[in-house]
């Protein structure tokens, strides 16, 4: 394991401020709002925030304050935060980042939760620091496996994982592959499909499942294009700056609160930013389609997988879909809270209410953990 700080070279800085300079813009179809994607205006203006405001450097040391490290697992890199909680007797905590949030998603709940877990924060196989993915076959379960190693590798015997989205689908595949290791699960923004033979809602019932319809038929376009033509996909994300904006801060508006207008008013615009330049700075877009063409491609993605036997806990925004039936159907869900606001960002949006469930869940089971 080395140690690892970011410094991007002020030629990547200068070639990123003369391409945004020079942005071709194409035109829109006038009135449309959200409803097409982007709104033109909106992103000729978060354009020249990000060239004439935003301060990388500065987001760069936020980054550097916190002890980072690299190591090679199954052939791949793997980049890590590990942040030490002065309890010496703390219990480790695997912080597992969604698409697009990233590490970047949790810089807002570190100082917080590592006053009471050691807290070990990988980046995904192929995402931002940890680099592109050197070969095909990086599916959930291996990458599940290969962060199963890293905190063997870093002496954590036992241990909690909270995650969200794709995270909280790693948290629940540790569970399966080590439930004598994992101590409890936390999740959000997670997804429990209901049984195909079901047919009788509750109206909340009827509501998250209209949530998910929706999604499906109207938000789903993303993930088709990466699961089937990652390498065409890749070649425009990774030559046009905005082009790579455009396309993740769609994710950030149609993924956070429903009130949230902007997506800058659910979190800032300099976090958006920071992870928008650390895909350009790292060039892996093209790499994180590639991770989704593997979910596409893996026949056991989506079948019928043992329950989780750990304790689990669930922690729902507003529009989020889960229906408690089929989470117990899933998972031994332990805790159950709902908030009135927040979207699939969490640690984004709410990191204080995020904190606190998590404080909350972790603490009664810190002490049969034998930490």
């Amino acid at each position: 394991m080395k140690p690892y700080s970011v410094n991007i070279p002020q030629s990547d800085l200068d070639d990123l401020h003369e391409r945004l300079r020079r942005t071709r813009w194409t035109r829109e179809i006038a009135g449309q709002g959200w409803s097409r994607g982007v709104p033109l205006d909106y992103l000729k203006g978060l354009t020249d925030y990000w060239l004439n405001d935003f301060d990388w450097r500065a987001a760069e040391t936020e980054y550097n304050k916190h002890p980072q490290f690299v190591t090679e697992i199954d052939g791949q890199n793997i980049h890590f935060f590990h942040i030490r909680s002065s309890s010496e007797t703390a219990l480790p905590l695997l912080l597992l980042p969604d698409n697009p949030g990233g590490v970047i998603g949790f810089l807002d709940v570190l100082d917080d939760l590592s006053r009471d877990f050691h807290l070990v924060v990988p980046t995904c196989p192929g995402v931002g620091l940890s680099g592109y993915v050197t070969e095909p076959g990086w599916t959930v379960p291996r990458t599940a496996a290969a962060f199963a190693e890293l905190m063997s590798r870093l002496g954590y015997d036992r241990y909690g994982t909270q995650g969200g989205g794709g995270g909280a689908n790693l948290g629940l595949e540790l569970a399966r592959q080590a439930p004598e290791r994992v101590v409890g699960v936390h999740v959000n923004a997670w997804v429990a499909f209901p049984s195909p033979d079901e047919s009788e809602f509750t109206a909340d019932e009827q509501r998250r499942l209209g949530i998910m319809q929706n999604f499906m038929q109207d938000g789903l376009g993303f993930n088709q294009i990466m699961s089937t033509r990652p390498q065409t996909l890749a070649y425009g994300l990774s030559d046009s700056p905005v082009g790579q904006l455009a396309w993740i801060v769609e994710k950030f508006k149609e993924w956070t609160d429903s009130s949230a207008e902007l997506p800058e008013d659910a979190f800032s615009r300099d976090r958006v930013l920071t992870e928008v330049s650390l895909m350009w700075f790292t060039a892996t877009a093209g790499s994180v389609a590639n991770l989704y063409y593997e979910v596409g491609h893996d026949p056991g993605a989506y079948a019928p997988k043992p329950r989780v036997t750990v304790p689990t806990a669930v922690l729902l925004a507003k529009d989020d879909v889960t229906i408690r039936r089929f989470a117990d159907r899933d998972a031994d869900v332990q805790r159950w809270t709902e908030l009135d606001r927040g979207g699939a960002y969490l640690a984004l949006e709410v990191p204080d209410l995020l904190a606190a469930d998590v404080r909350a869940f972790f603490g009664p089971l810190a002490s049969t953990a034998g930490a």
